[in-house]
């Protein structure tokens, strides 16, 4: 059966998953794995002209790369954070050594 007219192929959806994944992979994030399996039915789901399912599938995905990247930015931010306590606590060892 041919898709229906209602759910055109999802082209511009699976572009943006893709992106979502390069980006996510680019930041270091390593627990994409789900987002790849659902991308990849996404994939087979638009081969069989199941436009609905793979456009469903690829924009899980796209969510799933989308919390992965957040979740690298996120921990990223916390280390930033840490390092700015580390050097403001050397700083105030520092000042108490002066005084």
């Amino acid at each position: 059966m041919v898709g229906c007219a209602s759910d055109p192929a999802p082209i511009e959806q699976l572009r943006l998953t893709e992106q979502a994944l390069n980006q996510a992979r680019s930041l270091g994030a390593s627990d994409l794995t789900l987002a790849e399996q659902k991308l990849a039915a996404a994939e087979a789901a638009m081969k069989s002209e199941h436009y609905r399912e793979a456009r469903l599938q690829a924009e899980q995905a796209e969510l799933d790369a989308r919390l992965a990247e957040a979740r690298v930015l996120n921990e990223k931010s916390q280390q930033g954070l840490a390092e700015l306590h580390r050097r403001i606590a050397r700083l105030r060892e520092q000042l108490g050594a002066l005084q």
